[in-house]
């Protein structure tokens, strides 16, 4: 049996499903994508900001922090623009990091909604699939082909589903482990700056 026949025998559902998978797809090559940008350097990031921050002014520290294009990147920049401005160094790293955590987390829920969705739209299918069988078998009494051949059919919209749900829930499970990561970075980024900020505050 081809794809085609057996995607068409799976009834209206398969559609949907459809759009679920190529949903997953979409929404794991994009968040792939701006993690690796979020997180690429990080670490090395870091460990150049505290050298320049105990050797480098504030306004010095700002234009390298700028160039980075890091998630922590972003969180320094904020906290050191606020240090040199005079303005409360914590707020403004807060601020970031909740800015910078909201971008990290987008799409996520989707493919978690996709992981409860696509099994309950395998049942959808199936069991409509199975209405349609019993009303066929009661009009073809005798003939035990027909029902057993319906039920078949039905379940392939239960199997599709259950593949869609174990695929997002693969994506979604990577991408939360990655989401630890980045913001553990983050959180580094706001106690290096906000550490520099309390220095200087105890110096004045």
């Amino acid at each position: 049996m081809e794809t085609a026949e057996i995607f068409a025998k799976g009834g209206p559902v398969m559609y949907l499903l459809l759009i679920c998978s190529v949903a997953v797809a979409a929404v794991g090559m994009e968040r792939f994508r701006y993690y690796h940008y979020a997180a690429h350097g990080g670490e090395e990031f870091l460990s150049a900001l505290r050298g320049r921050l105990k050797a480098q002014s504030a306004a010095e520290v700002l234009s390298f922090c700028r160039q980075e294009t890091s998630s922590a990147g972003a969180i320094a920049s904020a906290g050191v623009a606020a240090l040199a401005a005079g303005e409360n160094v914590e707020l403004a790293l807060n601020i970031a990091h909740d800015e910078e955590a909201m971008k990290l987390r987008a799409r996520l829920n989707w493919l978690s909604m996709i992981v409860t969705l696509a099994p309950l739209l395998g049942l959808l299918g199936t069991i409509s699939g199975m209405i349609e069988a019993f009303n066929i078998f009661s009009l073809q009494a005798g003939q035990p082909l027909a029902i057993t051949g319906g039920i078949g059919e039905a379940l392939i919209a239960t199997a599709t589903g259950l593949c869609v749900s174990i695929f997002a829930l693969i994506v979604h499970t990577y991408f939360a482990q990655r989401l630890d990561e980045i913001l553990t970075t983050l959180d580094k980024a706001v106690n290096i700056v906000l550490a520099l900020g309390k220095e200087v505050a105890e110096d004045d």
